[in-house]
């Protein structure tokens, strides 16, 4: 099924032709063979979704060869499949290793570089297996009933972490009362009822250890018997949360040891360490209060690194690259003066390591050293998202606003870099990418704010464009050179708008005050740092101010929801995606409250100010202030922003007589994955702005 703009919308695009005088597209205008707008040289919402994702990614030993996966999708099928390939860490050309029509995925290299284990489902469910470098033959080597999440194999080879849901608690009705085995119902008495997109069910990740000899997985033994909390940490449950040391005789995990309203108020997790020989484990972070995560053992077994937040609550405090002594316990905080996040961190030797911070709405790559000296190795208007170090080389993963994920080499001595990958270079050779612009944009408050500026492609500055203002969600979130699949800015370039993406307050990269100063002013600041990038670049003889819309997701989505009812009529309509819309009600219906105490000052009920201040600001309270079209979107699995916040604004905006429309995915959580309700999101989300935004038609 391929859909996309009419041939006759796509050639006034490239002709630069977007009168506000042209009529209204319905939902069927935008749909038709999905090959037609290839040839015309833009990006299409079909021609992103037949592009390869790069994903897991291992650097050899050596420092010779990468192992990558690539996904690709049938919109037929609605699915993807995933297969792994090798290629020079120079540049050469990739050679596929595993078979289409699978997922085969998280590859990494063994220690003495002759396997590369993965994670495959082609045995009918997800479990380990390895590809052998010398005879080209893959196998499996784990086959534990029901499956596994995740695993890791020793450095010395003999042994494997795996993790797996186990049940510990009852809570199904069934359970509690046996002779009742046709009842439907869950039991609760305490919070974190359901989390992100799935209910508690009384089941938790659990980390298993096993023997591995003669290719194969012994019996696992669960290293967490009876506990009813999960590692890695839910919802993500992310293995680089759980490491082996060096020699194979200890196990370091991340883990957050709370139950009920404990865990739903507290980011207190720990580094735990579990020793084989004695089968003990030791809180290795006891007393540190906030998120505790990844560790990560030096070469010689001697140290721990992992990263920290200091603050309890506080899931967007600065990330700290901490270190630890295993002898004598000592920890040292080796980003205690560079005002950065530090992220992804890998030892380089004994001495030092290397880590990606956010630095100045871009990632690069730093390096730490012991001395608790840092310095930023890379540099560029791009995103190293995640990197692998070996051999005295590195690889990374690497987006721009005008590319898809690629892998290039860094020589670590001097931060130059190259390609690795050119995935998706027959695609780019076919297209037309819009320009993007570096703006700086004083603020209200009289500082500077950086403003991504996207144009469309064949930018011509004598016509004038539609323009929209982009909220990013998080709230604290970057505003990066990153490539997305779901709020692409490329895409929306090619539709024709000009899209104004700010680094709005509270987001990294521009230190921590910047990014700590959106909690408990979520009116203030940053609302009116969205309307200082609009009105500025509203400015511009290139762009009419008279077709303005404003589009965001989730914190983004709360953004359009209270500008709708506070923005002096700037906006012709708005894109609210799982937004938060009810103050009160959100905090009564979402399951993380650390989140809304930090972020609100606290629940609905407090006398706290900085609390009254945000309940009072809830954008549910200017909705007869509301004058613009909204289209609202939401997915009826998450629980993290329900969607019954999408609800109460459809139905706010409906009695008002306001033109809404509510597109509910059924089988979508926060996010939107499925490759066919992608396909409808985009369908909807460009109609809606073409008909209220590009060519508006009706009364304000």
């Amino acid at each position: 099924m391929k859909r996309i703009f009419s041939a006759a919308a796509a050639a006034m695009l490239m002709a630069g032709t977007v009168s506000a005088n042209d009529p209204a597209m319905d939902n069927k205008a935008i749909r038709q063979d999905g090959t037609g707008m290839v040839t015309q040289g833009v990006l299409t919402p079909e021609l992103m979704w037949q592009m390869g994702r790069i994903g897991g990614f291992d650097l050899s030993p050596d420092g010779k060869t990468v192992v990558y996966g690539v996904t690709t999708y049938d919109m037929e099928a609605n699915s993807g499949s995933s297969s792994l390939y090798l290629v020079d860490f120079g540049y050469s050309e990739p050679v596929r290793i595993t078979d289409q029509g699978h997922n085969d995925s998280s590859p990494v290299w063994s220690a003495d570089g002759r396997k590369i284990y993965f994670m495959s489902d082609r045995g009918g469910s997800d479990q380990a297996w390895q590809y052998d470098m010398q005879t080209g033959t893959t196998s499996q080597i784990s086959d534990v009933e029901g499956g596994i999440e995740a695993f890791g194999i020793s450095p010395d080879g003999s042994r494997a972490f795996y993790t797996k849901k186990v049940k510990v608690c009852k809570v199904e009705s069934s359970e509690v009362y046996p002779d009742m085995d046709k009842s439907k119902a869950l039991i609760y008495d305490d919070l974190m009822v359901r989390h992100w997109n799935y209910w508690d069910r009384g089941e938790y990740s659990h980390i298993f250890i096993a023997p591995l000899a003669d290719g194969k997985f012994g019996d696992g033994l669960d290293i967490m018997p009876g506990e009813p909390w999960d590692a890695p940490l839910a919802p993500y449950f992310d293995a680089a949360e759980i490491a082996w040391n060096n020699a194979g005789t200890q196990l370091a995990y991340t883990c957050k040891k709370q139950t009920g309203t404990d865990y739903a108020v507290s980011t207190d997790s720990d580094i735990y360490l579990y020793d084989i020989a004695t089968g003990t484990t030791v809180n290795l972070t006891a007393g540190m209060v906030g998120y505790d995560k990844y560790p990560v053992f030096s070469p010689d077994d001697s140290k721990l690194a992992f990263i920290s937040m200091e603050r309890p609550g506080n899931e967007s405090d600065k990330e700290r690259l901490f270190v630890t002594d295993l002898a004598t316990g000592e920890m040292v905080n080796l980003t205690r003066d560079f005002d950065y996040n530090a992220a992804n961190a890998v030892w380089e030797n004994d001495e030092s390591l290397v880590f990606i911070a956010p630095i100045t709405a871009t990632h690069q790559i730093c390096r730490a050293r012991l001395d608790g000296t840092v310095e930023v190795i890379t540099e560029g208007l791009h995103d190293i998202n995640h990197i692998a170090v070996a051999g005295g080389r590195a690889v990374g993963a690497v987006t721009r606003i005008d590319m898809a994920t690629e892998l290039w080499g860094f020589r670590l001595e001097n931060g130059s870099n190259w390609y690795i990958t050119e995935t998706n270079k027959d695609i780019y050779d076919r297209i037309k990418l819009g320009e993007v612009r570096e703006r700086w944009v004083e603020t209200t408050d009289g500082k500077q704010m950086l403003v991504w500026v996207i144009l469309p492609p064949d930018f011509d500055e004598t016509r004038k464009y539609p323009a929209l203002l982009y909220c990013q969600g998080g709230p604290q979130s970057v505003v990066s050179q990153s490539w997305s699949y779901r709020w692409n800015f490329q895409l929306m370039a090619a539709q024709g708008y000009v899209v104004v993406a700010p680094n709005r307050r509270g987001l990294p990269s521009f230190g921590q005050d910047w990014l700590d100063q959106i909690s408990g002013d979520y009116s203030g600041q940053n609302i009116r740092d969205y309307l200082s990038a609009i009105d500025d670049v509203a400015r511009e003889p290139w762009v009419d101010e008279t077709r303005l819309g404003c589009v965001g997701a989730s914190y983004g989505g709360y953004s359009a929801f209270y500008l709708a009812g506070n923005d002096g009529g700037r906006f012709k309509a708005f894109i609210a995606h799982c937004g938060i819309f009810n103050f009160e009600s959100m905090y009564g219906e979402t399951e993380e409250l650390f989140f809304v105490n930090n972020d609100y000052g606290g629940p609905y009920w407090s006398d706290d100010p900085i609390a009254r201040r945000s309940y009072a600001n809830s954008p549910h309270k200017f909705v007869t202030e509301w004058h613009a079209p909204m289209l609202i979107i939401t997915g009826l699995n998450d629980f993290r922003i329900p969607y019954t916040q999408s609800l109460q604004a459809f139905t706010a905006a409906r009695l008002l007589g306001i033109p809404a429309r509510l597109l509910a995915f059924e089988n979508e959580a926060h996010q939107v994955f499925k490759p066919q309700n992608s396909m409808v999101w985009n369908f909807e989300f460009f109609a809606w702005l073409d008909q209220y935004v590009k060519n508006p038609t009706h009364e304000q």
